[in-house]
């Protein structure tokens, strides 16, 4: 008769024991003063600062009585309106509320929020809180500060009370119960209770698994042929019979993975680039941990960019690299040609910057975020581990979008019970990086509050940068929908560079704009110029529009700066860089 082998228990290292000991108490410690402070506190609790602006603007109300009195008693007598209208409609009439209501609202796309009396009041009464809270907000004289914060808090508040986010007030609800026999209701809670436990009580946008890198998406065939403590470079193979003589090196921002240039077959700007001839290599950031608390925007200028350029150089031998760059990768890209600008360089040979804001001072929704105190807090709560965690970067740019990217999934997965249907975009959206503390502050500062660059006060490894310097041509793709880099905004920053620019507006939005594939519904306006129009819309009034993707028009104007056809090289990596391993790499996959 056989006995189970009695299993042991390992033996502790007192020394090791000492030290993981030793670290709980200094990390308890340093727990305990930070909340010591008032300022602690308010790092923990509010980090945005959202208190000092209702603050400031309670007292801004309390000064002006009136315009509460007046908002107060408007939605009274709105609301007894709305009840009557509604009431019309519960005996088959068609009487209009008094609140003006979106037709293209694709959440209330059922009849039932226009003939079902009930819901029609809850829209309308939805829609009357929202009119007063925007009217009060509005009444309120507070800082530039402030008011940012606070028209955000109302946007959110709006987005949080629509009643299509609650199950009483939403007629899918009530269908899905007859529909499913109850079963939604089970579904429902199972899944809210996942997501408090796995996901910080956030609803899930994907299901884990559904996309896999490496299998689904970032696939165009390639291999890391360069490694640091940073970045890995990708070289893609070739898959043309001739290619241009001049590379192309892609610059993603380290905020995100840069897969999202290379989503998935056909939706791919990188296996675009490699089917229209060029050599295209690829800088995949690494998603930094503590020990890289320290790096500041000068390492990742060193270690990013210029490290890829010499590599880029050294494998393909071409003296000439253009460089393109998307969103904060696309500002690097700009700085790292203005540095070596700076340093009678000119191995850059064009730009092409997608979605990237060169001058700060209309930095959109980010605004709100982005303070002297609010840096101060982000500042002051990395302390302990070194960098920000990817949740809040997520959270952060969800609440941007909190219509599609929150409270729709409340409805899809908790109120109705379903998963989410697959999506690659957001797949990648789920895969957030961390943000190293230095770094993290330093661009915050830097180009957010203090827009050095833009006003030639850049210093970045031993160099001042000046945007006018870039006298590079560039093509410059920015979206009409970007919540993250507004398209004036873009604007202002591309009318800044020395060269020629062509500068190109699409119809999509952030991330669309970067994932744009030839579509019956691509459409972009264009101009190309020495000097662009001082201002945005007059550059709008003379644009050419063009019903295709960007991407088609980019071709074009990417050619003309490649060079003469060449064969292509016979093997990726070179002596010096040999391949390392198959794309996409292992940093991609660092959680």
């Amino acid at each position: 008769m056989s006995s189970e082998p009695t299993p042991t228990t390992p033996s502790l290292d007192p020394a090791q024991a000492t030290e993981t000991l030793r670290r709980q108490a200094l990390s308890l410690v340093a727990d305990l003063r930070e909340l010591a402070s008032p300022a602690g506190v308010g790092a923990k609790v509010d980090p945005v600062g959202f208190g000092d602006a209702l603050g400031e603007a309670a007292r801004a109300l309390v000064s002006s009585p009136g315009s509460v009195l007046r908002s107060g008693l408007g939605l009274g007598v709105d609301s007894a309106r709305a009840v009557l209208a509604a009431a019309s409609r519960a005996v088959g009439g068609t009487t209009a509320g008094p609140a003006s209501l979106p037709e293209n609202d694709k959440r209330y796309a059922d009849p039932a929020w226009e003939s079902n009396a009930w819901y029609y009041l809850c829209r309308q009464e939805h829609r009357l809180v929202a009119d007063r809270l925007e009217e009060l907000s509005a009444a309120a004289k507070v800082s530039p500060v402030a008011r940012r914060k606070l028209d955000f808090l109302v946007k959110q508040v709006t987005e949080a009370l629509a009643p299509t986010n609650t199950m009483l007030t939403n007629p899918a609800w009530a269908k899905k119960i007859v529909e499913t026999g109850g079963l939604n209701v089970v579904r429902g809670a199972r899944n809210a209770l996942r997501d408090t436990v796995q996901n910080r009580g956030m609803p899930r946008q994907t299901t884990p698994g559904q996309y896999v890198v490496g299998k689904d998406l970032g696939i165009t065939p390639g291999q890391v042929v360069y490694r640091n403590r940073l970045i890995e470079l990708i070289q893609y193979e070739p898959q043309t019979e001739k290619v241009h003589e001049i590379p192309l090196l892609m610059s993603p921002p380290w905020i995100n993975k840069y897969y999202i240039m290379d989503l998935a077959p056909q939706k791919s700007l990188v296996e675009w680039a490699v089917q229209h001839g060029h050599t295209v290599f690829m800088m995949s950031y690494r998603n930094p941990d503590s020990s890289l608390r320290d790096v500041t925007m000068s390492d990742y200028l060193q270690e990013g960019p210029l490290a890829a350029l010499d590599t880029v150089q050294e494998i393909t031998g071409a003296e000439k690299v253009n460089l393109a760059g998307l969103c904060l990768g696309g500002t690097l890209a700009a700085a790292t040609t203005a540095w070596l600008t700076a340093r009678g360089d000119t191995r850059v040979n064009s730009l092409t910057l997608m979605n990237t804001l060169l001058d700060f001072t209309g930095p959109g929704q980010l605004g709100v975020f982005t303070d002297e105190k609010t840096v101060n807090r982000m500042e002051r709560s990395m302390r302990k581990d070194g960098y920000l965690p990817a949740s809040s970067m997520k959270t952060t740019f969800d609440l941007l979008r909190a219509t599609d990217l929150v409270w729709n999934y409340v409805v899809n997965d908790w109120m109705l019970g379903e998963d989410p249907k697959p999506f690659d975009m957001l797949s990648w959206n789920a895969d957030s990086t961390r943000m190293p503390a230095a770094m993290q502050v330093e661009y915050l500062r830097d180009l957010y509050l203090e827009n050095k660059f833009s006003e030639g006060k850049l210093e970045l490894a031993g160099e001042r940068l000046d945007i006018s310097d870039v006298r590079q041509d560039a093509y410059v793709i920015t979206a009409e929908s970007d919540h993250i880099a507004p398209w004036k905004g873009v604007y202002t920053g591309a009318a800044k560079l020395g060269g020629k620019v062509r500068f190109v507006l699409s119809n999509s939005g952030h991330i669309a704009g970067v994932v744009n594939p030839p579509s019956p519904k691509s459409r972009h306006w264009f101009g190309e110029a020495e000097e662009l129009p001082a201002n945005a819309e007059d550059w709008r009034d003379d644009a050419g529009e063009h019903k295709a993707s960007w991407w088609e028009d980019w071709s074009p104007w990417i050619e003309e700066h490649a060079g003469k056809k060449i064969a292509p090289p016979k093997q990726l990596g070179s002596t010096a860089n040999p391949p390392l391993e198959p794309s996409p790499g292992r940093y991609v996959r660092n959680d």
